[in-house]
C-alpha cells in the first residue's frame, strides 16, 4: 500500500511567483504541487496538497490526517513562529511531520529563526527553494 502524505501550506504561500521573488523564487504554489506530486508518484507515494491562510482550517486539516494519512509535510509560513496550537495539533495527531520552508529561516530576520513547530517534528529542511518539498519527500519515504 502506498504511503499517504498529506502537504499543508500556510499563509501567504498562495502568493509564491509573485511575492518577494528574491526570497522565495518564482515557483508558483501550483508548480510546486505538480512537482510534488510528479515526485511522490515516483516514490510510490499518494500525496494531497492544501493551503489555507487560516490558522483554525490548518488546524482541522492536521487533526483529520490522523487515520487518514501516513506522515504530514508542513510548511507553516509565518505561524512558524508563534503558532502553538498548529504545534500543539501536530503533536497529538502522532503523525511523523516535516517542517519545509523554501528560505533558509536561520538566515533571515532574527524572529524567522525560531520555529515553535520544530520540536514537535522529525525533522525541518529549510533553504532550498522548491525544491524544500522534494527534499522533503524523499525524507519520508526513509520513514
Amino acid at each position: 500500500m502506498a504511503k499517504r502524505i498529506l502537504v499543508i501550506n500556510g499563509p501567504n504561500l498562495n502568493l509564491l511567483g509573485t511575492r518577494e521573488k528574491g526570497v522565495y523564487g518564482t515557483a508558483t504554489l501550483s508548480e510546486i504541487a505538480a512537482a510534488v506530486n510528479e515526485e511522490a508518484r515516483s516514490l510510490g507515494m499518494d500525496v494531497d496538497f492544501i493551503q489555507s491562510n487560516h490558522e483554525g482550517e490548518i488546524i482541522d486539516r492536521i487533526h483529520e490526517a490522523r487515520g487518514s494519512y501516513d506522515l504530514l509535510i508542513i510548511n507553516p509560513g509565518a505561524y512558524t513562529h508563534y503558532s502553538i496550537a498548529i504545534r500543539d495539533a501536530i503533536k497529538a495527531v502522532e503523525l511523523p511531520c516535516i517542517e519545509v520552508h523554501l528560505s533558509n529561516i536561520h538566515a533571515r530576520e532574527e524572529f524567522r529563526s525560531n520555529s515553535v513547530i520544530a520540536p514537535v517534528c522529525t525533522g525541518q529542511i529549510s533553504g532550498f527553494g522548491a525544491n524544500s518539498y522534494i527534499v522533503a519527500l524523499k525524507a519520508a519515504s526513509l520513514l
